[in-house]
């Protein structure tokens, strides 16, 4: 879960990029990535517009693949 928020991370072009791209805050979202937080779900669908990750990747815990 953390390896797919950080790849939208990258994909978005680095946190400003994503806080801008998502409507939070950076440092928000710096906190969530220093402690090793996974995308919370208010931020899962937002992330999955911006970067094409999708929430399946990010928190497949609360959006799991059915089949």
């Amino acid at each position: 879960m953390l390896i797919a928020f950080e790849k939208a991370r990258d994909t978005a072009g680095g946190v400003p990029k994503l806080a801008d791209q998502i409507g939070c805050s950076r440092a928000n979202l710096y906190s969530l990535f220093s402690r090793g937080r996974p995308c919370p779900p208010a931020l899962v669908l937002p992330v999955e517009r911006a970067t094409g990750i999708s929430r399946h990747e990010l928190r497949p815990d609360l959006y799991p693949i059915e089949a």
